[in-house]
């Protein structure tokens, strides 16, 4: 287990805090697996840190540089819609 340090914009955050979001998206240019910690430190729009921080245990991770990892939708239909991120829990 690793404890991995990020900023996260108050908007975010505070979606994350409250339990909203469920999820985080980030640039692979830092090494994460299950089981890690993510700790999270609030910044506002000048991003300056705010003094607040959370942790959260990461349960799953996708790693991808490559759409053809995906292996469901062509280029162009990605190039033209784009992709979606859903959050999801028990009804």
């Amino acid at each position: 287990m690793v404890e991995i340090i990020k900023k996260a914009y108050s908007k975010l955050f505070e979606k994350i805090l409250s339990g909203d979001k469920k999820f985080d998206i980030r640039l692979n240019d830092f090494e994460v697996n299950e089981g890690d910690i993510l700790i999270l430190k609030e910044i506002n729009d000048k991003r300056e840190f705010t003094g607040r921080k959370t942790r959260k245990k990461i349960t799953f991770v996708s790693k991808t540089k490559n759409v053809e990892d995906l292996g469901w939708w062509s280029q162009e239909e990605i190039n033209k819609k784009g992709f979606v991120v859903m959050s999801l829990e028990k009804e």
